[in-house]
């Protein structure tokens, strides 16, 4: 089943609560598809009357903001061990040229590293913990956090959503437009058949006429 057609199937509460876990969990250093699952339930927000798109936003933010200082924590106190760990469970996404690739990011860029990193898939899993392991400052990270976290999910959950609804609406005007179209072709059709039956119908001869 389709993620956006069992979200469909459960109550606004429940899409809150899984959005909101699948991107804290994420953002915690499990890679799970959070970005998939949020574009999944802002479209079904467009669609679906029941669920808020600015509850989803901020759930969406709260998981994001939340999942990130718990991998700071984690990866502040498990340190190298941790990523030495994850890379043995977890080797398409914590092999060992991800990290060093993550790790160089973080030394050049620092806070934008973190912020920036939620809107990539590699680093939006490893900034909780790497910040962690590398010691950055807890309060820049969370400064980095914060505003990465509410301009990702709420910018996401907002540009999805009127994605979604000016789609609906185009997709209404054009099943309109489709009808419309259907008969008027259907209408010029009839014309012009009974057009050419007409030219084709033989003419009356004047004798038997007679």
């Amino acid at each position: 089943m389709h993620v956006q057609e069992w979200l469909d199937t459960v109550p606004a509460a429940a899409v809150y609560a899984v959005v909101g876990l699948v991107i804290g969990l994420e953002s915690l250093g499990i890679p799970l598809p959070g970005e998939i699952i949020l574009v999944s339930a802002a479209l079904l927000s467009s669609q679906h009357g029941g669920v808020d798109p600015v509850i989803l936003g901020a759930c969406a933010s709260a998981g994001a903001v939340i999942g990130d200082s718990i991998g700071y924590a984690i990866g502040r106190r498990g340190g190298r061990p941790l990523l030495a760990w994850l890379g043995r469970k977890f080797p398409k996404h914590f092999g060992e040229g991800h990290i060093a690739t993550a790790e160089r990011s973080f030394q050049k860029w620092g806070m934008w590293a973190v912020f920036f990193g939620r809107f990539v898939a590699l680093l939006r899993i490893f900034a909780g913990p790497l910040a962690g392991v590398l010691r950055m400052p807890y309060w820049k990270f969370l400064i980095a956090n914060v505003l990465g976290g509410i301009v990702w999910a709420g910018g996401t959950t907002a540009v999805i959503y009127y994605v979604g609804v000016v789609a609906e609406s185009w997709l209404k005007r054009f099943s309109w437009l489709g009808l419309v179209a259907a008969v008027v072709i259907g209408v010029v059709s009839m014309l012009v058949v009974k057009r050419k039956a007409a030219k084709a119908r033989p003419e009356p001869d004047p004798v038997t006429a007679d």
